[in-house]
């Protein structure tokens, strides 16, 4: 069965060493920091280690300054087209400037969504700054994708409380795509409540392996959220491999397998 990784990055250097990575290296170990640059072909292992056939790898802006920048991004789906689509990432201090920056990287680099992190920023998805992109990706056809739930990183938490700020995104903007990753825990019941109240809102499971799903989302993906959620690992953090190594704990029927790995993300990234 195929499967489809929605949330991961290929690092460069500056993502790898960037000091807010450093507590997940304290709770995990991994992944250690780079000493020079990955090439694309260790990524492409790792897909084949874990089975996955098509991943989404995203680019990184923060305040900082770029960390992955998407044309970095786009060189690297070059490499295996066939394997790898883009995922843009964008300046949100600036919003005309973003707006023209994920225009360009959906038509002319082909890129399948867009990305913010709101810790990074310290903006909750409802801030002003954001609505113009909003409404870009609507123009644009593709998805909105986010972080949801507590963070790794030694930051906010606030930002990623599914209510009351990404049901105002949800509310303002009925025609967006959203694809909330990282599950949302300690809130996962918020955004089921979410995906389950909007028809455009998905969650992916990114940052966890399937023996830490939390029970509230089994239960979702299991009965009438299995056309909602789509897997994802965060990798490099966390591998397709260790990411799926208890898939069969999860205790899914076939169709609802191949919607979580695969079905879902064709459908909502047009794959």
């Amino acid at each position: 069965m195929s499967v489809i990784d929605v949330w991961a990055q290929h690092p460069t250097l500056r993502l790898s060493r960037h000091e807010m990575f450093a507590s997940l290296r304290r709770w995990t170990g991994e992944p250690a920091e780079l000493t020079e640059e990955l090439p694309v072909a260790a990524t492409l292992a790792a897909m084949d280690a874990g089975g996955v056939a098509h991943t989404l790898l995203s680019a990184w802006h923060g305040p900082e300054g770029e960390l992955i920048s998407n044309d970095e991004v786009a060189a690297f789906v070059a490499q295996a087209p066939d394997r790898l689509s883009g995922v843009a990432s964008v300046d949100l201090r600036r919003p005309m400037a973003a707006v023209r920056e994920l225009r360009r990287a959906v038509r002319d680099l082909g890129f399948k969504a867009l990305r913010v992190v709101p810790w990074l920023w310290e903006l909750p998805p409802n801030d002003r700054r954001y609505y113009p992109l909003y409404a870009e990706c609507v123009e644009l056809g593709v998805p909105f994708c986010t972080q949801v739930g507590h963070t790794g990183p030694l930051r906010t938490s606030e930002t990623g409380r599914p209510v009351p700020y990404l049901d105002d995104v949800a509310l303002d903007f009925p025609e967006l795509t959203i694809v909330a990753g990282h599950i949302g825990y300690p809130w996962t019941e918020e955004m089921v409540a979410l995906a389950t109240k909007y028809p455009h809102v998905h969650i992916d499971t990114s940052a966890y392996t399937t023996r830490r799903y939390p029970p509230e989302l089994v239960r979702y993906l299991r009965a009438h959220g299995r056309h909602k959620v789509l897997f994802g690992t965060n990798y490099p953090m966390i591998t397709p491999e260790k990411a799926l190594a208890e898939l069969g704990s999860l205790d899914l029927d076939e169709e609802t397998t191949e919607l979580f790995l695969a079905g879902n993300a064709r459908r909502v990234f047009g794959l």
